[in-house]
């Protein structure tokens, strides 16, 4: 009798209530946990002596249960996060976050991307007209916003904005002036010579986002790497607010960055713009900057038509802390992330189950007042995760399963488990180190790989804009050394051709 009371909802939420009432637990139901049929009995679960199976809980986390079926029972403003107790469950979990720009959504702004696409390459600058006019609803003659303009923009900025602007500059210009790469040249044992040369390209385009914020970090961790590199001509494109206007800011940054042109253009329509050239812009060599989804698949479709950083998806950051870290630290950590934008993911690895409680509490505080508090509650609620695990080695296997943009470490030894980091765009170390830095004036490239790429991929660079030619100058002697293996080879291949090649010069008499 009171297994199946037990299992009925309506019972459940009235122990729910009972325990809250008799026990005032102070727990805030935000924290969601889906109950699950008990698999294994241990020590370590309690409801071992009730007279059903299947619903023993977790000793910690029992009430967590009841809170999630009583969930109506909340404030409507609550935050509600998911969380997962296991291992296998936790993995399904960060998969599902790790593919959430795929699906119809995709396949659809596929088909919209290419007539764009299309037409961009056709009409040239008509079309950057036509559909800025349809999805931006204004009209962004003239389309390039001139240098007298960029340098106006810089002067007018606040002289403590100028300040930070500048400092974040001398940083990230330091350390990628280190990027460079180095020349080789060295002689075989034949006398031959071999080598490797780096050039910039020519021409670059550097997409920045607008719409919900403006970003001149970005436009720093772009520009500066193309300007290390060498690039000679630099286009940046961004598309304006309901008027047209691109922020102050940051066209103020792309003067100090060396921008000297500016495209008043987003959307899928400005990279093809930029990867095509039209009437108004040269055709760049290399595209780079994050956007949506369409931005990213148009990056997508040119690609072999110019190069490409990566193929930047929604921001996410992991963090992995212990019983040591702040979990007002960590719900200020996890904001930061889902203030960008609705599809940025934030989660949380923990060995500490009161850590686990205590975060949510806290953004639920800290989101009261908060600028963008819609979008950060959309952001957590849908692709947001708490997951406590048994130790360390656990966290760091969910996290280089889910290879995070940005890692966060917060535990008592950070600098430990730095090695076992397999997969990660950047790692923040200890609590000094948030991830807020990282996007402004640490040094190292903020555009980062996103959605599991960082297992083969890293940070934009100087490389990004460079590219490198092999060097190649054998003598007679080195030739005729190494000439049979070369004529084997070829003719394994079935590659006369290539065999002649070879033959025919040691056939020539010396002149």
């Amino acid at each position: 009798m009171f297994c199946s009371l037990l299992r009925s909802e309506v019972w459940i939420r009235f122990l729910a209530d009972l325990l809250f009432a008799t026990e005032k637990w102070t727990f805030n139901n935000s924290l969601k946990v889906t109950a699950r049929p008990f698999q294994k009995r241990s020590k370590h679960w309690i409801g071992d002596n009730l007279p059903c199976k299947g619903y023993s809980l977790k000793k910690e986390f029992y009430f967590r249960t009841l809170a999630e079926i009583s969930r109506q029972h909340s404030s409507r403003n609550d935050l509600n996060i998911r969380s997962y107790l296991n291992a296998p469950k936790a993995k399904d979990g960060l998969q599902r976050i790790a593919q959430r720009t795929s699906g119809d959504a995709q396949i659809k702004a596929m088909e919209s991307v290419q007539k764009i696409l299309s037409d961009v390459q056709r009409d040239g600058d008509q079309a950057l007209i036509h559909y800025t006019k349809t999805f931006d609803n204004y009209n962004p003659e003239p389309l390039i916003i001139e240098e007298v303009k960029l340098k106006a923009a810089w002067e007018e900025l606040n002289p403590r904005l100028k300040e930070a602007l500048q400092l974040a500059h001398k940083r990230i210009e330091n350390f990628h002036k280190l990027q460079l790469p180095k020349d080789i040249y060295i002689e075989g044992d034949f006398g031959e010579m071999m080598g490797r040369r780096w050039q910039p390209v020519e021409k670059a385009g550097i997409y920045i986002p607008g719409g919900r914020a403006a970003y001149p970090s970005t436009v720093l961790m772009n520009a500066i790497p193309a300007r290390v590199a060498g690039v000679e001509e630099l286009i940046m494109a961004s598309p304006g607010d309901r008027n047209g206007e691109i922020s102050e800011v940051v066209l103020g940054a792309a003067h100090l960055a060396g921008i000297r042109k500016v495209l008043r253009v987003g959307g899928a329509q400005s990279i093809g713009g930029l990867a095509f050239g039209t009437e108004s812009i040269n055709a760049v060599d290399v595209i780079t900057g994050p956007g949506n989804i369409y931005v990213t698949l148009a990056k997508k479709f040119v690609y072999g038509q110019v190069g490409i950083d990566s193929l930047a998806g929604p921001s996410e950051v992991l963090i992995i802390a212990d019983e040591t870290a702040s979990y007002k630290h960590i719900a200020s950590d996890l904001l930061a992330q889902a203030e960008h934008d609705p599809l940025a993911a934030a989660i949380l690895l923990t060995t500490d189950s009161h850590l686990a409680k205590q975060v949510p509490i806290e953004i639920n505080k800290q989101l009261k007042n908060h600028p963008r508090s819609e979008i950060c509650k959309s952001s957590l609620e849908d692709w947001g995760a708490i997951i406590v695990c048994d130790n360390i080695d656990t966290c760091i296997e969910l996290s280089n399963f889910f290879a995070p943009e940005h890692l966060e470490i917060l535990i008592k030894d950070p600098k430990n488990i730095i090695s076992k980091i397999k997969n990660a765009g950047a790692i923040f170390i200890g609590k000094w180190s948030p991830e807020a830095v990282g996007d402004y004036l640490a040094g190292p490239n903020h555009t980062l790989p996103t959605s599991g790429t960082a297992r083969f991929s890293g940070a934009l660079c100087v490389e990004t804009f460079m590219k490198n030619t092999s060097l190649i100058e054998f003598n007679e002697k080195a030739l005729k050394s190494t000439a049979d293996s070369v004529i084997e080879l070829a003719l394994s291949e079935g590659l006369n051709s290539h065999a002649e090649s070879v033959k025919i010069r040691l056939r020539e008499k010396p002149i």
